[in-house]
C-alpha cells in the first residue's frame, strides 16, 4: 500500500482539504485585485491640447464671448482621421476661416500644427485622477504607460523570487512532502491531524510509525538522497519537462495578462468589462475541470489555447464601432485563457515529482511572471499598428497548444514521488509498475 492509499484511509478529500482550499481562496481574493488595479489607475481619459483661447481663464481672444466652446475648439484643434478633435496636435494659430459654413480649403495649404507644448486638458468625468493625468502619459509619452505596468509586473517577479523563498519558513508542509524529505515523525503528525479533522479519529489513533514505515517504504528509501535545485536540469527527462513546462507557462501568461491588463482597449466601459471578465472565470474553470478529466491534460490545454487565440484574432478584426461584439469575444478569450492556465497548473504539478515539486513550481511560476511582465510591453507596438499586439497575443496562444503534446499525459496516473520515478518512466518502467495497481489519484 503506497502513500496514496494511506491518504485515502485518512480522507483524500475531506473537511481538512476543503478548509485548506478555502484559506488559499481567501488569500488569493486579497492579492489578485492588486494585479488588475492598473486597469483603473492607469486608464487613459479623453484628452486634447491645452489652447490659450479655450483654457486660459484670465484672457481670451474671443472678445465679448459670442463664440461657443465648440466653435473655439474647431478653430484651435485639427480633426483626426475619424473627424474628431486630435489628441496630440493643435493649430499654431486660430483658424477662423474654418467657421465659415461654405468655406473650403481646397485652394490653400493645410494649416500648420504643432505638438501640445502647453500640456493637455483631460476628460475627468470617468475618473478624477490617474497616473496618466498626473504624469501626462499620452501622445509621445504614451508608451510609458506600458512601462509603468511592466514595472509593476517586474515587482511580481521579484516578489516571487524573494518572498517565495521566505514563505517556506512559515507554511505548513504536506504529510507526503515531509515523508519523502525523511521527516516521517512530522509526516505522521500531519496524517493524524488530517484524520481527526476529517472525522476519522479511529484511523488516526491506529496510525503508528511502524504502519507508516511499512506503507511508504519506497518513499523513505528514495528520501535518503536529498534533491538539489540543479537536479531539475541535470537529469535528462526532468530537464525536458522543466523546459517545456516553463515555455508553456511563459507563453500562456502573455495573452492572459494581455487581456487582463488592457480592458480599455477592449471596451469603453472598463468597470463593466472587468465584471464580465471576473464572472466568466468561475464557469470557465469548472468547464476546464470537466475537460481535464474527460479529455486529458494535453488535449484540454490545446483546445482552450486554440479557442483563446481564435477569440483574440476575431476581436482584432472586429471594428471599433461594434463594441458589444468586441466585448463578447474578449470575454470568451478571458474564459479560455483562465481554463488554459488552470490546465497548465494541474499538468505541471502532476509531471514533477513530489520531492522537488515546490521548487519546480516556483521556477515555473517565475518564468510565467516574466511572460506576464512582457505582456504590457507588447502594447508599445500600437505605434506601428493597433492590431500588432493582439496578433502577438494570438500567436502566443497557438504555439503552446502544440508544445503540450511533447509532454506526457498524466490523466489517471499516480503522482510521482522521486526524481528516479521520472527517469524510470523514460524507459517504460512506469507502465509496468501500474499494471498491478490502478489508482485514479489525479482525477479531480
Amino acid at each position: 500500500m503506497a502513500f496514496h492509499e494511506l491518504l485515502k484511509e485518512v480522507g483524500g478529500l475531506g473537511r481538512f482539504q476543503i478548509l485548506q482550499m478555502l484559506f488559499l481562496c481567501v488569500s488569493c481574493t486579497w492579492v489578485y485585485p492588486h494585479v488588475l488595479l492598473e486597469n483603473f489607475t492607469a486608464v487613459v481619459p479623453g484628452h486634447r491640447c491645452w489652447v490659450h483661447i479655450l483654457d486660459n481663464d484670465t484672457a481670451s481672444a474671443n472678445g465679448p464671448g459670442i463664440l461657443g466652446q465648440d466653435a473655439l475648439l474647431r478653430v484651435s484643434i485639427p480633426l483626426d482621421s475619424d473627424l474628431r478633435p486630435a489628441k496630440c496636435r493643435r493649430f499654431l494659430r486660430p483658424q477662423w476661416q474654418l467657421l465659415h459654413l461654405n468655406g473650403t480649403l481646397s485652394n490653400t495649404s493645410e494649416p500648420a500644427t504643432e505638438p501640445c507644448a502647453d500640456g493637455w486638458v483631460y476628460d475627468r468625468s470617468g475618473s478624477s485622477s490617474t497616473i496618466v493625468t498626473e504624469w501626462d502619459l499620452v501622445c509621445d509619452s504614451e508608451s510609458l504607460n506600458s512601462v509603468a505596468k511592466f514595472s509593476f509586473m517586474v515587482g511580481m517577479v521579484m516578489g516571487g523570487i524573494i518572498l517565495g523563498h521566505l514563505s517556506d519558513r512559515w507554511v505548513a508542509e504536506s504529510a507526503r512532502w515531509l515523508i519523502i524529505t525523511n521527516q516521517p515523525e512530522e509526516g505522521l503528525k500531519e496524517l493524524r491531524k488530517v484524520a481527526y479533522v476529517n472525522g476519522k479519529k479511529d484511523v488516526g489513533d491506529a496510525l503508528t510509525m511502524e504502519v507508516l514505515r511499512s506503507t511508504v517504504q519506497d518513499e523513505l528509501e528514495a528520501a535518503q538522497t536529498k534533491p538539489q535545485l540543479s537536479d531539475l536540469f541535470r537529469m535528462p527527462n526532468l530537464r525536458k519537462r522543466m523546459c517545456l513546462l516553463c515555455f508553456v507557462r511563459f507563453a500562456i501568461c502573455i495573452p492572459f495578462y494581455g487581456l487582463a491588463l488592457h480592458l480599455q482597449h477592449l471596451g469603453s466601459h472598463v468597470f463593466l468589462v472587468q465584471v464580465l471578465f471576473g464572472a466568466v472565470s468561475l464557469p470557465a474553470n469548472y468547464v476546464a475541470l470537466l475537460a481535464l478529466n474527460r479529455l486529458g491534460r494535453r488535449v484540454t490545454q490545446a483546445l482552450f489555447l486554440f479557442l483563446m487565440g481564435t477569440s483574440i484574432l476575431a476581436g482584432t478584426l472586429v471594428s471599433q464601432e461594434m463594441q458589444i461584439l468586441r466585448v463578447v469575444l474578449s470575454t470568451l478569450g478571458v474564459g479560455f485563457s483562465s481554463a488554459s492556465l488552470m490546465g497548465s497548473f494541474v499538468h505541471g504539478n502532476e509531471l514533477i515529482p513530489t520531492i522537488i515539486r515546490a521548487t519546480a513550481s516556483g521556477i515555473i511560476g517565475i518564468v510565467g511572471n516574466v511572460g506576464a511582465a512582457l505582456a504590457p510591453l507588447l502594447m508599445i507596438l500600437t505605434v506601428y499598428s493597433p492590431h500588432l499586439p493582439w496578433i502577438f497575443y494570438a500567436v502566443a496562444s497557438f504555439i503552446p497548444g502544440l508544445v503540450v503534446f511533447l509532454l506526457p499525459e498524466t490523466k489517471n496516473q499516480p503522482l510521482l514521488d522521486s526524481i528516479q520515478d521520472v527517469e524510470k518512466e523514460r524507459k517504460g518502467s512506469r507502465k509496468g509498475k501500474q499494471e498491478g495497481t490502478y489508482v485514479k489519484v489525479t482525477r479531480f
